[in-house]
């Protein structure tokens, strides 16, 4: 597999080099959660990373499935879960290798498609639309990482990787997804970045 590897990521969580974790829920789903956009159902968080979205699913009585393949993620999301008295079903799982026992009726992706290496992306993508039941949401936010040796150079840097939002649409394409008109809401990051988020529909 090309990219981070499970090492690479265990030793960040370790030493504590999670500038990518905002020590809350992502803004986004909470917008999605309070306007009722998103509704309890059976959910799936790949690459769950602390797990602050995994416990705010759960409080809201949804049926949470937290993925990670990092024993210190797995383990800070069981110990968030566990201080909050919340209950969610997390798997130490390679997303590219899971295959869940039922189709899910929304997967919200944030940081997973982003740690991943570009070589992956179709794989991944293909799991996300074998995951989902037809017609079901991808609810996802797409980093966006503009780095001048990627745009100018063609370089692959990261993680985390730019996920340019023509590469995205290349990679959920039609008709296997439907996508939203743009513009798609602008999400601030805590490294200095910003995410697209958007909902996509499984065809």
């Amino acid at each position: 597999m090309a990219g981070p590897t499970t090492q690479f990521w265990q030793e960040r969580f370790e030493k504590q080099q999670t500038g990518w974790d905002r020590g809350a829920p992502n803004p986004q789903l909470l917008a999605w959660l309070d306007s009722a956009a998103l509704q309890p159902c059976r959910i799936a968080v790949p690459g769950c990373g602390a797990g602050w979205e995994v416990a705010e699913l759960a409080r809201r009585g949804f049926d949470v499935t937290g993925l990670d393949y990092t024993p210190a993620a797995i383990a800070k999301t069981r110990a968030l879960l566990e201080a909050q008295g919340l209950k969610a079903q997390v798997v130490q799982a390679d997303v590219l290798r899971y295959r869940p026992e039922a189709a899910f009726d929304a997967i919200y992706e944030q940081t997973c498609l982003c740690a991943i290496h570009p070589d992956d992306w179709q794989e991944y993508a293909s799991q996300l639309h074998q995951w989902l039941c037809p017609g079901a949401s991808l609810w996802a936010l797409f980093m966006q990482v503009l780095r001048p040796a990627a745009s100018e150079e063609g370089l692959i840097q990261g993680p985390p990787y730019h996920c340019d939002i023509n590469g995205m649409r290349a990679l959920f394409a039609e008709p296997r997804w439907t996508w939203p008109k743009p513009p798609y809401a602008r999400v601030p990051h805590p490294m200095h970045v910003h995410e697209l988020a958007l909902r996509l529909t499984r065809g």
